[in-house]
């Protein structure tokens, strides 16, 4: 049995609502099914909003262990695109690809070229040394060509295409020593706490892993040099005032067990895995938006969240971020300063 099957609506069917947030969108019942035709061993076509993907090798396993096919990666991605959507549009793609599956072969894919299709949006970026050409992602059917390319993981600019140099968002990556998960979990409410103290509102989610990413909504005006710039005096801040427990430490020989307070995803062109992103690895976890009140849970337990239990969760509970606004980081600069100042001099 499909993913679809183990569904009895596909949230893929609906379309953004412009007049209520995310939160409030619930799954209307489809008209027409998601997979138009009953898959073979070599194609399948899943519906998307109004255009219909073609799936090549839909039959392929990709997850062995859990017997999830790229049909299955697929139809989870038309079903969460929904709330996702608003979380990646507009945004470079980076495909973190497995063409044999999660145990074979692993290649991160950024630059496209003429093979895709003409409905999906590209656009030319610079790098260090040139330029390259990346997809941007403006639908659900972007979604599911991604899952056809057997991209488990889409990865997405913390910028948005139309103002690349400036950042519409600042993650903090908390990442703990193997099998320690509680560490992040508790970690990420003590660093909502200074966020708040410097006047700055946040969400988390889990990262599919075993870390937690906070994450700060910014209204654009600060680029990427100023928003790592405040990340990192934020990250020394929290540091200082746990050093037994956090470390800024980059190499993991030197962190003596403790958590790593990861903040050099806040550049040009560094990319962090997309809310609601399956990961690559048994039981296929999925990358998944938090309310406040389950990292309170002392239970989180984050390999709940996966590509069969998400797209429940969604169209039960809609997305726990809703809609996001972003913040300048003017103030809160000012008074990071002053913490700075008062506790690190």
């Amino acid at each position: 049995m499909s993913l679809l099957d183990s569904l009895t609506e596909a949230q893929g069917q609906r379309g953004l609502r412009e007049d209520k947030e995310p939160r409030e969108v619930v799954c209307e019942r489809p008209e027409t099914p998601a997979v138009r035709k009953t898959p073979t061993a070599t194609e399948a076509r899943v519906r998307a909003g109004r255009r219909f993907v073609e799936v090549s090798r839909p039959t392929k396993v990709l997850f062995p262990d859990d017997g999830i096919t790229k049909l299955d990666l697929a139809e989870y991605y038309a079903a969460v695109g929904g709330v996702m959507l608003p979380h990646v549009r507009g945004r470079p793609v980076a495909m973190e690809r497995y063409p044999d599956g999660i145990r074979g072969e692993r290649f991160f894919h950024k630059e496209v070229g003429a093979s895709v299709p003409q409905w999906i949006r590209t656009a030319t970026v610079r790098k260090e040394k040139g330029q390259l050409t990346q997809i941007i992602c403006e639908s659900v059917a972007t979604l599911v060509y991604l899952a056809d390319q057997a991209s488990i993981t889409p990865h997405v600019w913390l910028s948005r295409i139309d103002r690349p140099d400036h950042p519409d968002q600042l993650i903090f990556d908390l990442d703990p020593p193997e099998g320690r998960f509680a560490e992040a979990r508790r970690a990420a409410l003590v660093l909502r706490e200074l966020l708040a103290d410097l006047k700055l509102p946040s969400v988390a989610k889990t990262t599919g892993s075993k870390g937690i990413h906070v994450m700060v909504p910014l209204d654009r005006r600060a680029d990427f040099d100023a928003a790592r710039g405040f990340a990192r005096g934020v990250a020394r801040l929290l540091a200082a005032r746990d050093p037994e427990s956090i470390t800024l430490e980059q190499r993991k020989e030197k962190r003596q067990g403790r958590l790593f307070v990861d903040i050099m995803r806040n550049a040009y062109a560094q990319h962090a895995v997309a809310p609601y992103g399956v990961r690559a690895r048994v039981g296929a976890p999925v990358a998944t938006p938090l309310d406040w009140s389950e990292v309170e849970d002392g239970g989180l337990d984050p390999d709940r969240f996966t590509i069969r239990s998400v797209p429940d969760r969604v169209m039960r509970d809609g997305d726990p971020w809703g809609a996001l606004r972003g913040r300048s980081l003017r103030e809160p600069g000012r008074l990071l300063e002053d913490m700075l100042s008062r506790e690190l001099a």
